[in-house]
């Protein structure tokens, strides 16, 4: 089972956004270990636009858990390391690891294969050089 090896330690630069004093570590199932530096900046699980109906309903019954697991999530959603599938399941295993619900970390997992697509923004190729992201 995936597990956090540090603690999350951020400080507020804004109405939503916190940056990272310290490195977060997951040690996850599939890919080992994924690290997010310190000075990195998330929102965690903040969804900008709750026009939808069924997106505010989400979000209420979401939110306020899975810091932790959000802010790996962000961090993979911006470096593109892993595909968006593979960082949304990871997001999955992150919430369990935190200790969230399965039930609360599948709506987790659904929303954001729901609606963030358009935040993912690039795929590592082969080369090394970026391509634009699967959605």
């Amino acid at each position: 089972m995936s597990r956090f090896t540090t603690t999350l330690k951020t400080e507020q630069i804004g109405r939503r956004m916190h940056t990272l004093l310290d490195d977060l570590v997951l040690a996850d199932d599939d890919l080992k270990v994924i690290t997010v530096p310190s000075g990195f900046t998330t929102d965690f699980a903040s969804i900008k636009v709750l026009h939808n109906v069924f997106l505010f309903v989400l979000f209420a019954l979401v939110s306020g858990y899975g810091n932790y697991a959000a802010t790996v999530h962000d961090w993979l959603y911006t470096t593109g390391q892993v595909s968006r599938k593979d960082a949304d399941a990871i997001l999955y295993r992150a919430l369990r690891a935190e200790g969230v619900a399965r039930w609360r970390a599948w709506l987790f997992w659904a929303g954001v294969r729901i609606g963030a697509a358009k935040n993912y923004t690039q795929t590592p190729t082969s080369s090394g050089f970026f391509s634009p992201g699967e959605k």
